[in-house]
């Protein structure tokens, strides 16, 4: 690698984690029972879930994509159904595997969160709903949540005594 000075750098650099691109990957709304719902009175109960799938795209790049849906009942009818496949690529170099998972697993959805949120809150607000505003996350505490699951799935070995 060569700087503005032409000196080469022979020395390796160090991890690297860059964002390349932030993007929604897919999104949906839906309101299944519209008209009639907006005469209801409005009290709803409010349903989320998130999901974050992993691609590597090669040795450096990963795409990451958190999915974000909101389902919103009024009297056990569906308001309304809001989705965002909140997607980005990241490259990430130089990190022992449990670094690496722990960005992918952590610190991407942590990035993506705001983004999806945003994208969420606009289609509501478009689908002439009032707006929703989707709270904060942990991802971290999500993350240390799904380790200790995994671990817990683990078969565990036996030990024979002779």
């Amino acid at each position: 690698m060569m700087n503005s000075g032409n000196t080469v750098h022979t020395e390796s650099p160090g991890p690297i984690f860059n964002i390349q691109k932030v993007y929604i990957k897919d999104t949906s709304f839906e309101t299944p029972h519209s008209p009639e719902v907006f005469k209801l009175e409005w009290k709803p109960d409010v349903h989320i879930d998130m999901q974050t799938k992993v691609a590597e795209i090669d040795k450096q790049y990963f795409e990451v994509v958190l999915t974000l849906t909101v389902t919103v009942k009024l009297e056990e009818k569906v308001a309304f159904l809001a989705e965002v496949h909140q997607a980005g690529i990241f490259t990430i170099y130089g990190f022992e595997k449990d670094q690496l998972q722990h960005l992918l697993g952590s610190i991407c959805p942590n990035i993506l969160y705001p983004y999806g949120r945003e994208a969420i809150s606009a289609l509501i607000t478009k689908g002439g709903f009032p707006q929703l505003v989707l709270a904060p996350v942990n991802f971290e505490a999500l993350y240390r949540e799904h380790l200790q699951a995994q671990q817990q799935q683990e078969p565990v070995e036996e030990e024979t005594v002779a």
